[in-house]
């Protein structure tokens, strides 16, 4: 009998460590083969700089305040409020101790694209990397590029603060393989230039559904309610819907869109407010028909009540 249990017990222990081994395998950290980043050349500077204000980098890398040439100094040191406690935004200036300034070029692109910070770690999604997953190789070498030519700053920023069980970085790996992938995000009726540029500056960079879109209980966007507006993250009011359903932009036309990105006044003649005063003022920069691409891509999304 003695032997039996022994065989059980056995046969218990291996089918554990198969799944333990499996699971590890899905979720580990999990970089772009080096190859991945060769061959890009010299970055486009013009175009990274578009990126760097597509994506809003400063909106949260630069100090609290900064305004002016100021915003151009990702020094880091936010802190972001979430239900999952307080991550603080780091350093991303060309500073090589406090910043950025010693990362190669694979490194920045595996966290911008998979995630995985320059240690190997898995990085955390406040960080919208599941948005950014969607820039090609050459977007990552344009926008390294174009960082590289921003002011240092010594500035070293703290540590996360967050709850148990959120500050063990093996359970991102779950958060990935659950959530993490560069596909669209909705599918279009149709395919022209325009919605296609569109849909990569709202999808990718712009990272918009990071915040327009709810969130189930592991912080994965809810299927099917993409960019239907929802709690907010940082955990104060709702961030509403902008598919072409809601009450808050429902019914702007286009060109209502575009004046709204551009100058931060509402067909109404109210003024943007919240936190989405320094997206304008990001967005802004773009040229013109990037706005009207946003604008014609959301749209067309599907609408959501």
């Amino acid at each position: 009998m003695a032997s039996i249990w022994a065989k059980i017990l056995g046969a218990c222990i291996v089918v554990a460590a198969a799944g333990a081994a499996t699971a590890w395998a899905l979720t580990k950290p999990d970089p772009h083969h080096a190859s991945h980043w060769d061959g890009l050349g010299e970055p486009d500077l013009a175009k990274g700089e578009q990126l760097f204000w597509a994506g809003g980098c400063a909106s949260c890398h630069s100090a609290e305040g900064a305004q002016g040439d100021a915003v151009k100094v990702l020094s880091g040191g936010r802190a972001l409020a979430s239900p999952f406690g307080t991550f603080t935004i780091p350093n991303i200036s060309p500073d090589p101790k406090a910043g950025i300034g010693e990362w190669t070029l694979a490194q920045f692109g595996d966290a911008m694209t998979r995630g995985v910070g320059r240690n190997g770690e898995h990085l955390y999604p406040s960080f919208p990397y599941g948005s950014y997953a969607r820039l090609s190789p050459s977007d990552i070498n344009d926008l390294f590029g174009y960082l590289k030519t921003l002011p240092a700053s010594d500035n070293v920023a703290a540590g996360h603060d967050l709850q148990f069980p959120y500050n063990i970085r093996l359970g991102v790996g779950v958060w990935k393989y659950l959530y993490l992938n560069d596909q669209p995000r909705v599918t279009l009726a149709s395919t022209d230039d325009k919605l296609k540029r569109g849909q990569f500056l709202v999808e990718g960079p712009g990272h918009c559904g990071e915040c327009h879109t709810p969130r189930d209980s592991m912080g994965g966007f809810l299927s099917g309610k993409w960019l239907a507006g929802g709690a907010n993250p940082e955990g104060e009011g709702r961030i509403p819907n902008i598919t072409p359903a809601s009450k808050s932009i429902g019914s702007w036309s286009e060109d209502d869109i575009v004046n709204y990105l551009e100058t931060g006044f509402t067909p109404e003649f109210d003024t943007v407010g919240g936190s989405m005063v320094e997206v304008q003022q990001n967005l802004a920069h773009l040229p013109k028909s990037d706005l009207e691409a946003i604008a014609a891509y959301l749209k067309a999304v599907p609408a959501v009540e």
